[in-house]
Parts: C-alpha cells; sequence; structure tokens
C-alpha cells in the first residue's frame, strides 16, 4: 500500500471529515483538522498543514463544497465548517418519525434505517437525534418483505402494467389465511398511499370493474406481469381516500350529519377546512358530504357517542341504531 495519496484522494477525504465532523454548531481550525486525519489514518500519510490549507483554499474558491471560513477578531487562526446541508435537522426527525411510527416496518429495520438517516448529517447533530426515540416492533417477522414489494408495485404504478397476487388475513389462531381460495388477484395499480401507519395499493378491478384498494402487507405472491393498462386520467387519490373511513369499501352516497359544536376540530381535522357545514342553533352544526356507507363510518361516529346524531341516509341510520342496539345488548 503506497503512503502517499493523490490530490483527489485527499480531497474526497477531506470533505468527508467536514461533513462528518463540522456544522452550524462546531468548527475546526486546520491544526485540528490534521489531527483528525492522522488519527483517522495512524499518521501513515503524514498530512501537512500545506498541503491541507490548499485543499481548503480549494473549496473556498469553488462551488463543488459551501465551505463557511470565519476567523476571530486577531484574523488568526481561521475556523471551517460545512454547513449547507440536503436535509436540515427537523427535516430528519420528521423522516426518522416517520419511519418509527410505521407498522409495516419491523423494529431491526427501523434501527438500521435510522443509523442511515444519521449519517445525513454531523455526528454532532446526529447526537441530537439520540434518545428521543421509543421504538415500538409492531410489524410481524414477514413485514422485511414488504419494502420489497412495495419497490415492485411503484414499478408497476411507474410502467403502468397489470400485477397479480394473492391476499389473506390472519385468524384468531394468528394464522395467515389466503382470500378466495388461494386464488390469484388481477390489478390494475394507480397509486400507493399511507394510511394509519399502513401502505394501501389503490387500483382498478377489471373483474368487478371498480376502484379497490389493498393493505400492501397482506399482500402476497406480488407479480409484475407484462400486460399493459391505461390509466383513468379522472381518478383522484386525495378524494378517494377522503371519502373511506379506517379504508373500508362500500357505496358512496351523501351523508348528513348534526354534530356538538366541541367536535368542530374533529370535523376539520377528517375532512379539512373546506368541508361543507351550517351551524344548528347555538351548540350544533351540521354536515353534509359524499362518503362511503361502512362498518368503518359507523365505527367512526360512534366513537363521537351522543354527539353526533345521523339525520340521512335512511341506510347509514338504520345501521347506527343497529349498532347501537347491539352495545347495548352486550352490556346487559
Amino acid at each position: 500500500m503506497s503512503n502517499k495519496l493523490s490530490s483527489k484522494e485527499r480531497v474526497l477525504i477531506l470533505k468527508e471529515l467536514l461533513e462528518r465532523y463540522t456544522d452550524e454548531e462546531n468548527e475546526l481550525t486546520i491544526k485540528e483538522i490534521i489531527n483528525i486525519l492522522n488519527n483517522q489514518f495512524n499518521k501513515v500519510y503524514g498530512f501537512n498543514q500545506k498541503a491541507v490549507k490548499e485543499d481548503l483554499n480549494t473549496f473556498e474558491n469553488s462551488q463543488v463544497i459551501d465551505l463557511i471560513v470565519n476567523q476571530d477578531k486577531n484574523g488568526l487562526p481561521k475556523y471551517y465548517s460545512y454547513q449547507n446541508r440536503l436535509f436540515e435537522i427537523q427535516e430528519l426527525r420528521l423522516l426518522i418519525d416517520a419511519v418509527v411510527s410505521a407498522r409495516f416496518i419491523t423494529k431491526v429495520e427501523k434501527e438500521n434505517i435510522i443509523i442511515k438517516i444519521k449519517k445525513l448529517t454531523s455526528e454532532h447533530l446526529a447526537s441530537k437525534l439520540e434518545n428521543q426515540v421509543f421504538i415500538q416492533d409492531n410489524a410481524h417477522s414477514e413485514s422485511s418483505k414488504v419494502k420489497y414489494t412495495i419497490y415492485n408495485l411503484h414499478n408497476a404504478i411507474n410502467d403502468q402494467k397489470i400485477i397479480q397476487f394473492q391476499y389473506g388475513r390472519y385468524n384468531v389462531d394468528k394464522e395467515f389465511i389466503l382470500s378466495r381460495n388461494k386464488q390469484f388477484y388481477y390489478l390494475h395499480p394507480y397509486c400507493l398511499i399511507w394510511n394509519n401507519d399502513y401502505y394501501y395499493l389503490i387500483g382498478w378491478y377489471p373483474e368487478e370493474k371498480e376502484l379497490r384498494h389493498y393493505r400492501v402487507d397482506r399482500m402476497v405472491n406480488v407479480k409484475v406481469t407484462d400486460k399493459k393498462f391505461k390509466k383513468e386520467n379522472s381518478f383522484d387519490p386525495s378524494k378517494y381516500t377522503k371519502q373511506l373511513f379506517n379504508m373500508y369499501g362500500g357505496e358512496e352516497k351523501w351523508i348528513e350529519i348534526k354534530f356538538k359544536n366541541n367536535l368542530i376540530n374533529v370535523i376539520i381535522d377528517r375532512f379539512g377546512k373546506e368541508v361543507p357545514i351550517t351551524r344548528e342553533g347555538d351548540n350544533d352544526f351540521i354536515l353534509k358530504t359524499k362518503a362511503v356507507i361502512s362498518d368503518g363510518l359507523v365505527q367512526w361516529l360512534l366513537t363521537c357517542g351522543a354527539n353526533a346524531f345521523v339525520l340521512g341516509p335512511t341506510e347509514l341510520k338504520k345501521r347506527m341504531m343497529e349498532e347501537s342496539q347491539n352495545l347495548y345488548n352486550l352490556y346487559q
């Protein structure tokens, strides 16, 4: 092994050092940089001040790296730091929180991803991301396969290729049982969404000529076929998901519900600020919007207790009465 580095190798090493050890709060002098380099390579290469200073001047005078140079009141020494990072520390926090909250990612995978995310900033700033993350392992052992499924689905969506897969659910014995006698589903994949900490695939189901969604972690033996499809231009994923409750499917209808005023923030969180509501006296307001009539909607309304009253349609009102009666009978 040669004990001499080329100028290109030295520049790459120096760039990595600045990214790793400096930031808005931490700067290094040339002497400190040389000490780190010599310790890192056990003084094999004998880094000297002249060469390092030339490299730093190259950074300072180029647009390759945004090098910040500061000096004390006497003009010496100079302090160097790299600050213009791709991600701000609060953005990395958001990424980590998103990974931690994802139920389809196993605990081991979460820890590995977080280690990689921390490498996107300096060691000092990365330390601020420590001891703030509680990782709960909600994922089952098969969840590690989900990331590969998601990768294939993204490709299928981009290439507009039909997919085939099997779908299943767990029974009370915690056995994963495939639906439809293990038959394959064929779907035109439109988009992936992340809802309630799970990935869902939305697509056109040609067998029934309707839009459907499937939880990705319940899809197995996913294969991208060679058959192409043409995506419906009128499809709006935001509109589709907004009308669903807890990702339950069903028939879309106009609903009209009277809520107590104390639930206004719940409604805005669920439907957005543009949702049509009208005042009803001093204590109530009425919501009128389109939604999918489903068990998910009934369950969501039941969480509101007596603060929500269904005015229509009759079908939803009847289902609320039946479920309320079932709850009453259960506690008798």
